[in-house]
């Protein structure tokens, strides 16, 4: 795995982008998330961490206006259709007969509409993108002849082009090979010197330790909220707590 940037400096913040107040959400009427207070500021880095089922996935939806709250508030800065999502690899669809152009061209529909042409400066943006991930000349190969890590490279492609200014991401280093982990994390740090709000749902506390500067940890309910290097103490805290009951 590359290493951190030392010294990076975080972009400046102007605003908020989130703001919660004791957010609940859930399915069918019943809580899966519930007590959530805080901020994501802008051009924040912040990881998503907590056992599996603790809500992480759930906050993403709140996020995104998937889920309308149950409880409490949620405000958002920009109108959800300009956020940026990675859901997770295997809620999508590999074998759609689709081309890697057209798959990262999907990027640009708030400019050019589902079924709107795409011009050659357009196109010139998705060769960048994909020369960004380490994809150049890939553009007429099917979706499926990729593997995993190409895969994940071509949809950070698809983010590169939307250019939006909230990323939020689903566990989007499972199942990828360690070169392209690296390729990503690159990526992600350049956004968020470039001044991108970068919310991540991770399960890799040494890369959580290295690359986000904030953490909020999950698991039903809020635990911690704030910088990394003390919200995984108290996660590590409870996890044992929990093997000792």
């Amino acid at each position: 795995m590359m290493q951190s940037v030392s010294g990076l400096a975080a972009a400046a913040v102007h605003g908020i982008d989130f703001e919660l107040s004791n957010l609940g959400l859930g399915y069918g009427g019943k809580l899966a998330l519930r007590g959530v207070s805080g901020q994501f500021a802008a051009g924040s880095m912040t990881a998503i961490v907590g056992p599996n089922g603790g809500g992480k996935s759930t906050l993403l939806k709140g996020l995104l206006g998937q889920l309308a709250p149950m409880q409490g508030s949620l405000r958002c800065r920009y109108p959800r259709a300009a956020l940026g999502y990675l859901a997770q690899a295997c809620e999508v669809e590999r074998d759609f007969p689709i081309s890697v152009e057209d798959f990262v061209s999907m990027g640009l529909w708030a400019q050019t509409g589902a079924l709107g042409a795409v011009s050659d400066a357009q196109r010139a943006q998705i060769s960048m993108a994909l020369a960004t991930v380490g994809l150049q000349g890939w553009q007429p190969r099917w979706i499926a002849e990729l593997s995993g890590g190409q895969f994940q490279r071509m949809r950070f492609a698809r983010l590169w082009v939307q250019n939006p200014p909230v990323i939020l991401l689903d566990e989007p280093f499972t199942g990828v090979d360690e070169p392209s982990i690296d390729v990503l994390l690159q990526l992600l740090q350049q956004w968020h010197t470039r001044g991108r709000t970068v919310l991540a749902v991770l399960h890799d506390r040494e890369m959580v330790e290295a690359f986000f500067p904030q953490a909020l940890a999950l698991a039903g309910t809020q635990l911690a909220w704030g910088a990394s290097a003390d919200v995984l103490p108290s996660l590590a805290a409870r996890a044992g707590a929990r093997r000792r009951a």
